[in-house]
């Protein structure tokens, strides 16, 4: 994963400084959800299960004592009257221990929505923070890498609000409580013995399940670098097939297997040794306490009720003791897998809207640039003080060679980036003082290789505007061309496109996305060589057909084939981001200069190609 500059973003901070305050950020923005504000219903299932935890310890403690009682009415010293004493308290048992898990699973249930609605408002806070950032961090990132550090994350949150809230303050005041009990009930040395064999698994766990986690980041790094290699190479299937590198793509993603199966067998074994350490300890704590009680009924002073209770009491209280180490550990692992959505949600948004941005419709559409300088990268300068006008509703063409900065023109009037001097204007307004969001919604633009979404083609058409009629659709694939082709389909609209559009031909993208342009019907239109994958005869009925369209509407044609763009306006020649000829066809043509240049290639080439067609 990448920041947007290019520089990959680490799981975590270097050292424990940095660690614990990246963990303290990943659960101080999942808190509030543990009260949401916005909601009084949450708020009441959160405090009718809290309500039910109590309920629930309470029950708990009670066990014990409900045991240690039937246990002294049925020892020998108890009288026969006193026979139907223990049934009644063994009934009381019983209730109490199924009392005690009603409870918790009316706990569970009833925190269910509270949970997920965290994991829903998260996740989806997650997602529109990625459509947030700039094109630069999306053309940086992999995308296999970081829908699984997405998916660590979201599963995390639940386990985090459920799990801090329910076990581990609760287990220890549970401890906390018990040790006062046993004090009360019998002397100090149970007490201290208690809090001490406590105190020591605590600390044994803490400790040791802070040196696993090095093996549980080193987990997550490869597991994050194999699920980035599987998809990028399934991403480009037809590549690994054009070169027989199905091998070499095994290799590249076996390798990051072995270093997952590495880091996984160290945690395995890691987490056995944590099991047997908490095992001798609760163990030995055990065996003294109850030693002590033996001693106490030895000396007359404890019953056969009391050393039960005691035992009973001990094996309840380490079971919860038990599981908070497992509860650490899956929480630190959790902070863990939140601390790269964290640093995902740390990442600076992309362009943004000024406060009080006036709205925009870009009604007239006409578009100006003035002076504007740009560069990806300080030492590669793109545009070198571009000047020029597009009037409203006119048609201007762009051309030149490649590297000369046509297609950055289009990502800086989208404001995918902003200029490093000059001002672009459309309707005589500098675009750094609206809305992204409108800008947008009032220039359309067919790009050059055009990505559609894994759906139907009416899906993809449609997404030019959500909610459009399919009368709509198909009028806007008609004019696209591309409406006969979808009615020789055995499925017509309804036609999956595959990933990324895999299913079609280069010429039928470029056709759907012109059709979802036009029903997007936007006053500015940009065409990014938008018919370079069609052939003439296919590129000169779409410009017949979209004529009546356009016509109004200020259009900028990014262009490689100069036929297609004769009758434009204006024809701007860009060579290493400069404007270095205008005019209109014919008169560049007679100018001699670059235009005229290519514009003699390519006929020659076409001349070329006539016989070979005509074959």
């Amino acid at each position: 994963m990448r920041n947007p500059h290019g520089r990959a973003i680490a799981p975590g901070a270097p050292g424990a400084q940095g660690r614990l305050k990246a963990e303290f950020g990943a659960l101080k923005r999942i808190a509030p959800y543990l009260w949401p504000r916005e909601s009084l219903a949450l708020r009441l299932r959160v405090a009718l299960a809290l309500g039910l935890l109590v309920a629930g310890k309470l029950a708990a403690i009670a066990v014990p004592f409900l045991y240690r009682y039937a246990v002294n009415r049925l020892s020998p010293q108890a009288s026969p009257a006193l026979v139907a004493v223990p049934l009644a308290l063994i009934l009381a048992y019983g209730l109490a221990r199924v009392s005690s898990q009603t409870f918790n699973e009316l706990r569970n249930a009833v925190f269910a929505k509270v949970g997920q609605r965290a994991v829903r408002l998260i996740s989806l806070s997650v997602f529109r923070h990625l459509h947030s950032l700039p094109l630069a961090f999306h053309l940086e990132r992999r995308t296999g890498g970081l829908a699984r550090a997405i998916d660590r994350g979201t599963a995390a949150i639940e386990f985090l609000l459920s799990f801090m809230l329910f076990n581990v303050a609760p287990t220890i005041v549970e401890i906390l409580l018990a040790c006062a009990i046993l004090w009360r009930l019998y002397d100090w040395r149970f007490a201290a013995l208690t809090f001490a064999t406590m105190l020591v698994y605590v600390v044994f766990t803490f400790a040791v399940t802070d040196w696993r986690l090095r093996f549980r980041r080193d987990m997550n790094e490869r597991n994050t670098e194999a699920n980035t290699r599987a998809v990028e190479s399934l991403l480009n299937f037809e590549t690994v097939k054009y070169f027989a590198n199905e091998d070499f793509e095994a290799a590249r993603y076996d390798e990051a297997l072995k270093g997952y199966e590495k880091a996984a067998v160290g945690s395995q074994t890691t987490l056995a040794w944590l099991n047997i350490g908490q095992g001798v300890i609760i163990s030995a704590g055990l065996v003294g306490v109850m030693g002590l009680a033996a001693q106490g009924i030895a000396k007359g002073v404890m019953t056969i009720g009391d050393f039960v209770l005691v035992n009973a009491y001990l094996m309840q209280l380490y079971t919860p003791l038990n599981f908070l180490g497992v509860v650490y550990r899956n929480i630190k692992q959790s902070l863990t897998d939140l601390e790269q959505m964290t640093a995902l949600l740390e990442i600076r948004r992309g362009i943004e809207g000024v406060a009080g941005a006036p709205s925009f419709a870009g009604n007239g559409g006409s578009i100006r640039f003035e002076g504007v300088r740009f560069s990806y990268e300080p030492r590669r300068p793109i545009l070198r003080g571009l000047d020029f006008a597009v009037a409203a509703g006119s048609r201007v063409a762009l051309v030149g060679p490649s590297g000369a900065g046509k297609s950055t023109l289009a990502r800086l009037i989208f404001r995918f980036f902003e200029v490093d001097e000059g001002a672009i204007l459309i309707d005589g307004r500098d675009i750094r003082t609206l809305s992204p969001e409108n800008l947008r919604r009032a220039v359309g633009i067919v790009p050059q290789d055009p990505v559609l979404f894994n759906d139907t083609i009416f899906y993809n058409i449609a997404y030019g505007r959500p909610g459009a009629t399919r009368a709509e659709v198909i009028e806007a694939a008609r004019l696209a061309a591309i409406a006969e082709f979808i009615a020789s389909l055995p499925q017509g609209y309804e036609t999956m496109v595959g990933e990324r559009g895999l299913k079609l031909s280069g010429g039928e993208k470029q056709r759907i996305a012109i059709a979802r342009v036009v029903l997007k019907a936007p006053p500015i239109l940009i065409f990014d060589e938008a018919t370079s994958s069609l052939d003439s005869n296919t590129e000169r009925e779409i410009a017949s057909r979209l004529a009546g369209f356009c016509r109004g509407r200020t259009t900028l044609v990014i262009a490689h084939r100069l036929s297609s763009i004769q009758d434009a306006d204006q024809i701007l020649v860009l060579d290493r981001g400069r404007i270095v000829e205008r005019g209109r066809h014919l008169e560049l043509v007679a100018l001699g200069g670059l235009y005229a240049l290519m514009w003699a290639r390519q006929q020659k080439k076409a001349r070329r190609q006539a016989p070979l067609a005509a074959e």
